[in-house]
């Protein structure tokens, strides 16, 4: 869990991302596609923007495409 030390860096990983949107139905305050069907990060949201729905997200993709990363 992030604290005063650690950020949090979300990340769509856009050769693995097959379209398949489960991200950005979960998590659409996070997460949207592109005009290709792809998804990404929405701007300003990198950090996850406190929505506990991202990690949710995470699991969601079906080819894993998606990382949370803790940072100290």
């Amino acid at each position: 869990m992030a604290d005063e030390t650690t950020s949090t860096v979300v990340r769509v990983d856009g050769d693995r991302c097959v379209g398949a949107g489960m991200c950005a139905l979960t998590a659409p305050a996070v997460f949207t596609q592109d005009d290709d069907g792809f998804s990404q990060v929405l701007p300003g949201h990198e950090d996850g923007g406190g929505d506990p729905m991202v990690r949710e997200a995470v699991r969601a993709c079906p080819v894993q495409a998606i990382s949370v990363e803790e940072i100290i």
